[in-house]
């Protein structure tokens, strides 16, 4: 009889971890037979709608158990506090779902497959002496990056940064002003020194990206002074699938792509936290009015200032049409669209779009890659502006709108970004024979052979398994 192996998953609360992590268990299990998958789901409060996302997935070989509701006031500034209580108000619960798992005999339990954000529940893999694995939900560059950052940090607490770096997973030096908010304000040290503890404590790293793609990035991690001599595992690109949205809005925006010509449509989307104030909109609507090309635009009401446990709203039709700029609807009817949220996937996976101006998330990067879709960068936080230097200057994969554009929480964005900036980003996206359309195609083809049988991806993966296998 087959030897069966059962591996925990514990993805980071919230929707956009969720989703990827259920995507990989998906292709896990569906690659070997041998493999059992439990996804243990921590919400941040009662109201979390996760459950759109895990009823329809469950199989025998693939379960998921909603962890017990926690009675946790989260915190309107703090989300990285908010986050580290919840976790360890979870441990009990982990350990209580992992004893029932194992005393049910189906397979012996062979690893935890922890969140970038989770690495605290790697005390409980030791408990039932497992090994245990980060799903790095990003590339392989900003991995390297936060792990030899957090080593220098280790040596000298009190070094400054250089206004560039030489980072052994990047080709070319970067410069500070593009390093996650999280290296570079002071508030946020302690936060950074224990995540970058908790991801030294793995036995692994499973990476969202391909070797295709990130090929220095992976290549660098073969120094055991990077890698702390753990094995990396770019099994990507593991895509988000359709986004869950009302069908009659998506169906209209289809349509409306449906009329518009090949590679002809600028679509402007800024990620699930992406909002701007009244004068950066007013300078995007110019951008799109005086460049003539064909958009359609993501624009999202931003919440209350200070607040980030609200994500950014639609407009309602009235408000919208006074955040804009007068007659603005009016001029560009003809040509282009205002809505609010998009069905991204579905929207760069259409022939109209020619370009997509974007926050540079890692899972939007992958979907326009995967799509063969140029990207012009404008970042906003986190590690956006990281993965927009990554992509202009390290690639040479997209245009520049910004790579040092910032939105803090607490002090709204560092700069304005004028309309002829945008718009010259916008033309330059949209270029029919442009060098770097040439490439994104070609990295597109590469994207989806590497997860086909000979691609780096399903290699890589193999070897994943093969780990997995070694420890029942």
């Amino acid at each position: 009889m087959k030897k069966k192996a059962e591996v925990v998953f514990i993805p980071s609360p919230g929707v956009g971890h969720l989703v990827s992590t259920l995507e990989f268990a998906k292709l896990l299990v569906n690659r070997d037979d041998r493999l059992q998958i439990t996804v243990l789901v921590i919400k941040f409060s009662p109201t979390s709608d996760t459950d759109a996302y895990t009823d329809p997935i469950a199989s025998e070989r693939l379960r998921v158990i909603n962890l017990p509701e926690p009675h946790i006031v989260p915190s309107t500034s703090d989300r990285g506090s908010t986050t580290a209580t919840l976790l360890e108000s979870q441990k009990p619960h982990v350990r209580e779902a992992v004893s029932n798992l194992t005393a049910t005999g189906g397979g012996s339990l062979a690893a935890f497959v922890v969140d970038m954000f989770c690495t605290t529940m790697i005390e409980v893999a030791r408990e039932f002496r497992v090994p245990s694995l980060v799903f790095f939900t990003s590339g392989a560059a900003l991995l390297g990056l936060m792990l030899h950052l957090h080593t220098l940090k280790e040596r000298d607490s009190t070094a400054e940064l250089q206004d560039e770096l030489a980072i052994p997973c990047f080709a070319n030096p970067v410069p500070s002003n593009t390093l996650p908010s999280v290296v570079l304000r002071k508030e946020w040290e302690q936060f950074f020194m224990r995540y970058g503890r908790g991801l030294k404590e793995a036995n692994g790293f499973i990476v969202n990206s391909f070797e295709e793609l990130e090929s220095h990035a992976v290549h660098s991690f073969s120094d055991p002074a990077l890698s702390l001599g753990l094995p990396l595992y770019p099994v990507g690109p593991i895509l988000n699938p359709e986004p869950k949205m009302d069908k009659g809005t998506a169906d209209d925006i289809l349509k409306w792509l449906d009329d518009q010509p090949p590679s002809s449509v600028v679509f402007l989307c800024f990620g699930s936290r992406g909002a701007f104030d009244e004068e950066q909109v007013t300078e995007i609507a110019r951008a799109l009015e005086d460049s003539g090309a064909r958009f359609l635009w993501s624009l999202r009401k931003p919440p209350p200032n200070g607040t980030m446990a609200e994500p950014p709203s639609d407009y309602p039709l009235p408000e919208l049409a006074a955040v804009l700029p007068e007659g603005f609807l009016d001029r560009t009817a003809g040509i282009g669209r205002v809505i609010g949220w998009a069905p991204q996937a579905q929207v760069l996976a259409h022939p109209a779009t020619g370009g997509f101006v974007s926050h540079c998330g890692w899972n939007s990067i992958l979907e326009s890659i995967y799509f063969g879709v140029p990207i012009a960068t404008w970042p906003l936080f986190a590690e956006q502006q990281t993965n927009a230097f990554q992509l202009v200057r390290e690639l040479k994969m997209a245009v520049e709108i910004a790579l040092d554009y910032r939105v803090e929480m607490d002090e709204g964005r560092n700069f304005l970004l004028t309309a002829d900036r945008i718009e010259r980003g916008i033309r330059s996206v949209l270029d029919k024979d442009g060098e770097i359309r040439k490439k994104v195609k070609e990295m597109s083809e590469k994207s989806r052979k590497t997860l086909l049988e000979g691609g780096c991806s399903y290699t890589h993966l193999t070897r994943l398994i093969d780990y997995i296998m070694e420890q029942v």
